[in-house]
């Protein structure tokens, strides 16, 4: 079946009928329309993927309605049907936008072959347009992991949230420090979902410069600036029916700000230049290393967006709150990385794994990965690079552990949820261990 929406426009009604009967069994929905002005008012209310046009109809006819609606800022992949073959006709629908020209009479084979061909010619444009974007505003030589690695009850928790909200289509926010591995939580969550058959795209709010950010997101019509010589599609309609992970929310200018409020209320987006609106079929996902709630305090992100945005929140943990997984993600990076750049593999020994579980990772995954590419370079753990081992006694864990959660509680005014988030363990725990100290 063809996951497609397609819309016929002719003024014989058996041409109509007979395409709709033959389209129907194959596409998600197939409307029809007599003429233009009808075809306006479908288009209007919602949008669809292909659309097969009469070229001559009463009143105003295919090409000069095709070539308005990509005035307009329509993306629809069309079709043009015509009794008449001839040069100019053909020349004149490929320049008002056409994608494909079929001659009446036609067999019903034969147009529904010329959808498949458009859908899979939009399906390869949209994949190499989101191969550009990956490769433009990413290192290309790093995995794009789908899954969680680590057994830790941090992890496991995460795994948890991320299954429960898998099937719903409420916004998710990933908080947690840089390198903890949001991303990789975000193509977890697109993995379960019934979305995992379409388009995953990653956003870094923070690398596109913020005039750019808009267009990037939301693509623009022919002439709409100095330099826009033809229609683009934004990244947001590049992932109908799936998901944007727009990373580095906080970073994201008062402008952007606006624009993405109105994405997420209204499902619609209006490329630069359009003067119509285009439905979205997508799930969001948002991540920010910054605390938002200070950002809002003062005056750098708007209320009613993190409103929006903190309707289900998901904290990373960072690396030194994550015991084994350490040692494990390490192992992934040896195996990873001795592949890539052509190296042999090295045994993370007895010393380099009590170093490894000892370091706090302030650079969290994105550090643990750095170490692990020098130590195949040089063919050994650079342990002394690591946090040295303590030289003074030792001190009992309960006594860490209780300094850990009453300081921690102390700095966020006894606010246990948000103690436990900075700590990377869930509010159970505090409440736990504060009942078993008479607090």
């Amino acid at each position: 079946m063809l996951r497609t929406r397609v819309l016929v426009i002719d003024d014989e009604p058996g041409i109509r009928n007979f395409i709709v009967k033959t389209m129907t069994p194959h596409c998600l929905d197939v409307a029809q329309a007599g003429s233009a002005e009808e075809a306006e008012a479908l288009v209007a209310a919602r949008m669809f993927d292909v659309v097969i046009l009469d070229n001559r109809m009463p009143g105003t006819s295919g090409l000069e309605w095709l070539a308005e609606q990509r005035r307009r800022g329509s993306l629809s992949d069309t079709i043009i049907m015509t009794a008449f073959a001839d040069l100019d006709t053909a020349i004149e629908a490929m320049r008002a936008g056409a994608v494909d020209f079929v001659l009446k009479p036609f067999r019903s084979n034969q147009i529904l072959n010329a959808v498949r061909r458009c859908v899979e010619l939009a399906a390869m444009r949209r994949e190499n347009a989101l191969l550009r974007h990956e490769l433009s505003t990413g290192d290309p030589g790093r995995s794009r992991r789908a899954r969680l690695i680590g057994d830790s009850a941090q992890v496991e928790e995460v795994r948890r949230m991320l299954a429960r909200v898998a099937r719903v289509p409420t916004p998710v926010l990933i908080t947690g420090e840089s390198g903890t591995g949001k991303e990789v939580a975000a193509r977890h969550l697109h993995g379960l979902s019934e979305r995992a058959h379409a388009p995953f795209v990653p956003v870094n709010c923070a690398a596109i410069p913020a005039e750019m950010l808009e267009i990037e997101l939301f693509g623009h019509t022919r002439g709409a600036f100095p330099g826009a010589e033809a229609l683009r599609e934004g990244l947001l309609v590049s992932a109908q029916g799936g998901t944007v992970f727009l990373d580095e929310i906080g970073e994201l200018s008062a402008s952007a700000q606006t624009a993405l409020l109105r994405v997420i209320e209204d499902r619609t987006i209006r490329p630069i230049g359009a003067e119509r609106e285009l439905p979205l079929d997508i799930r969001l996902v948002f991540a920010t290393s910054k605390h938002l709630p200070d950002e809002v305090a003062a005056g750098r992100f708007r209320e009613d967006l993190w409103f929006r945005v903190n309707v289900l929140e998901i904290h990373m943990p960072p690396l030194r709150r994550r015991g084994a997984d350490t040692v494990d993600l390490a192992r992934l990076f040896v195996e990873e990385l001795s592949a890539q750049l052509g190296l042999p593999r090295i045994e993370i020994d007895a010393a380099a794994r009590a170093a490894i579980l000892r370091h706090d990772w302030p650079g969290n995954i994105r550090e643990l990965r750095n170490f692990v590419e020098r130590a195949l370079i040089f063919a050994r753990f650079p342990i002394e690079q690591l946090s040295p081992a303590p030289s003074g006694p030792i001190e009992p864990l309960d006594d860490v552990e209780r300094r850990e959660i009453l300081a921690a509680l102390e700095a966020t005014g006894g606010n246990r949820a948000e103690a436990a988030r900075r700590l990377g363990v869930s509010r159970k725990t505090i409440d736990r261990k504060c009942a078993a100290w008479g607090l």
